[in-house]
């Protein structure tokens, strides 16, 4: 299978501006633009990075354009203008995105650079003259995000956020000069600014570019992966822990778990249809999700943070009584669920579990534990709770936790303090 059909079969390529097979019959130098707007990737940004890294690991060269100069403009939005970030912040978000390509990439060379480099150097009448006079308003206001922002009353666009199409085309342009870069990819609602830079290059140079967008990855209600969607899952573990973002892979529905499996992992499509298969035939053992979950986890903290999330995972929500768990396994799980730390006073005459389990969380009153409690919807360290009076005592705290949990998800660690 050749590098353009595997991206094919996994839905990678969604529109070129040739034949793909055509386009990566040869090595090329590719570029992938990325705006500096936080100090960590999210999912959405880890489908064009594995991307960029299939076709590092095919022999093309890499480069990854940080957006400093067009991060201060800001791409067109749906709603609303972009937040202008300052020239430091960009600058901190630079390089803790450069540190997570290192991390993502390993072995595979690549190389970084910042648009600002060239954008604040820019002198506007040269620019409207040499660059501007190659685009028309009449096909600007044509493209899709532009013609709603303009359809749509008290969301007009301003003129800094409709340039953004003429910087982009702009660094292909320089791209191109400078280091040979011949090939672009994008998001697929990126399409004409991506295919405006191939366009530019020919009318400037006379030589030919190329590019190709890839699918914009959706949650379950078809959302788009990102921050400015209230949605992000991030790769940095101070904002989403390993274990919140194994947690994430592994609670995903049904529906678009192929695809996952295509895009963000390197299992081979022989591999993804007979793990497929066996999911349809048992989709209560969620195969599926445990593999999409351990891979992409592994390919982002690594071996050791997916061990521990397993151990965490196993410890909260397996069938292996509190009691019975490994000394490591516990302490896992404390790094990860809500506690109640409890005094041995506190508990020596009974402390109630709906007041513990308010303090935690788990119920917000004490009649909702009640409530809770009665449904036999609570158990206790593996144990069923009926009485919405149960009080915890020291022999509750085996090995000086207990754990409790509100149906299949919801947990609380009660520990001595």
């Amino acid at each position: 299978m050749t590098l353009a059909e595997e991206l094919k079969g996994r839905g990678l390529a969604v529109d070129t501006s040739t034949e793909l097979d055509r386009m990566l019959a040869e090595p090329r130098t590719v570029y992938l633009g990325i705006d500096p707007t936080a100090d960590s990737l999210h999912v959405g940004h880890l489908v064009p990075i594995l991307l960029m890294k299939r076709l590092g690991n095919a022999g093309h060269k890499l480069i990854f354009l940080v957006g400093g100069g067009t991060g201060m403009i800001g791409d067109p939005k749906e709603k609303g203008e972009r937040s202008l970030l300052d020239e430091r912040t960009l600058a901190t978000n630079s390089r803790a995105l450069k540190r997570q390509l290192k991390g993502l990439l390993g072995r595979v060379s690549f190389r970084m650079v910042d648009n600002a480099d060239w954008l604040t150097k820019v002198r506007l009448i040269p620019f409207l003259r040499d660059i501007g006079k190659h685009f028309t308003v009449n096909d600007l206001i044509k493209r899709e995000l532009i013609k709603k922002r303009l359809e749509t009353p008290d969301e007009s666009i301003s003129y800094t956020e409709f340039t953004y199409a003429l910087l982009q085309a702009y660094d292909f342009l320089e791209l191109n000069a400078k280091y040979g870069c011949t090939m672009q990819i994008g998001g697929s609602d990126q399409w004409t600014n991506v295919l405006s830079g191939v366009d530019l290059i020919r009318k400037k140079s006379g030589k030919e570019a190329f590019a190709f967008t890839f699918p914009l990855i959706t949650d379950a209600a078809g959302k788009k992966f990102g921050k400015s969607e209230g949605n992000a899952v991030w790769l940095d573990p101070k904002k989403t822990s390993p274990f919140k973002f194994y947690q994430f892979w592994l609670n995903l529905p049904d529906a678009n778990i192929e695809q996952y499996l295509k895009v963000y992992t390197f299992l081979s499509l022989h591999e993804i249809d007979a793990l497929m298969e066996l999911h349809r035939r048992a989709p209560q053992e969620r195969e599926a999700q445990e593999t999409l979950a351990r891979l992409v986890t592994e390919i982002v903290h690594g071996a050791g943070a997916v061990a521990g999330a397993v151990a965490a995972t196993d410890a909260l929500y397996g069938d292996t009584p509190w009691q019975e768990l490994s000394r490591e396994a516990r302490a896992a799980a404390l790094g990860e669920a809500p506690t109640v730390a409890l005094s041995t006073r506190e508990l020596a005459d009974g402390f109630s579990l709906a007041e513990a389990m308010v303090t935690g969380g788990l119920a917000s009153s004490k009649g909702d534990a009640r409530r809770l409690i009665e449904g036999r919807g609570i158990t206790l360290s593996g144990q069923t709770i009926e009485d919405p009076d149960q009080k915890l005592y020291p022999g509750d705290l085996s090995h000086g936790s207990a754990l409790v949990r509100k149906g299949a998800r919801g947990v609380l660690i009660i520990v001595l303090k």
